[in-house]
């Protein structure tokens, strides 16, 4: 929830995370705030910043708001007013931003942990910065979801022909097939539980530790998770693979 003060406002998201940051946005907006604010989000493309057109509208209505876009794919052409890359904290640092403004960041995990030191080491109190986690966990079981699901089974159709991949939790091995776009939906093919929730790389939601072997991602994540751990619904299996699903 904003905070009712007069202190200058940051909003900082990425991905999923900005619902939340959208809504204090609209309350800005709403309240015909003169508040000094700066709106900043990264987005994969354009295409997964679904609220493009309302964000710049609600930034529009506000005398006092700065607005910025980055778009980590960098794809041309750019939509106005986006730019290639995401937010850092060298460009946290270059704001410029009053030491009592008051801040909320909404997005993956090591988003929010990045962002979080670069608003601190700009000069903004611990205590105006505020974090909420969207559809992003720092550690997840995957595979301990739904129990009305059939048991786990070669998926439908011809066998594939590329790499083995091993659910290890389930004790099914099967062989990677390009007619499917994600080790995802290879899974959902097979009734393997899994968790998922944007399908585009931006919540995190689907990590899943890697136990061995490679994979390689169709799409570029938002962030990248950790050295053994991959993104179910942007990846595929480039090398015989066990994951703990």
């Amino acid at each position: 929830m904003l905070d009712a003060g007069t202190a200058p406002v940051l909003l900082v998201s990425a991905g999923i995370g900005v619902t939340p940051v959208l809504a204090m946005l609209h309350q800005l907006a709403d309240s015909g705030s003169t508040r000094r604010a700066w709106w900043l989000h990264t987005s994969h493309d354009a295409t997964t910043f679904v609220f493009a057109e309302e964000a710049a509208r609600l930034v529009a209505a506000l005398p006092s708001a700065r607005s910025q876009v980055y778009l980590t794919a960098g794809t041309d052409p750019l939509p106005s007013g986006a730019v290639a890359g995401r937010v850092t904290a060298e460009l946290i640092a270059g704001l410029g931003v009053p030491p009592e403004t008051v801040a909320y960041v909404c997005g993956p995990a090591a988003f929010m942990d990045q962002m979080t030191a670069a608003l601190a080491d700009a000069g903004i109190s611990p205590a105006n910065i505020h974090t909420e986690r969207f559809g992003s966990r720092a550690a997840i079981n995957p595979g301990v979801v739904r129990a009305d699901l059939p048991p786990a089974h070669q998926p439908p159709g011809p066998a594939g022909t590329g790499p083995a991949v091993t659910f290890a939790r389930t004790g099914l091995t099967v062989r990677w097939s390009d007619d499917y776009p994600s080790l995802l939906e290879l899974a959902e093919a097979c009734d393997v539980p899994t968790q998922w929730s944007c399908r585009t790389g931006v919540c995190h939601t689907c990590v899943t530790d890697v136990l061995s072997g490679r994979t390689s991602y169709t799409t570029q994540p938002l962030e990248r998770p950790g050295p053994d751990e991959t993104l179910l619904c942007c990846s595929r299996a480039d090398a015989d693979v066990v994951l703990d699903l």
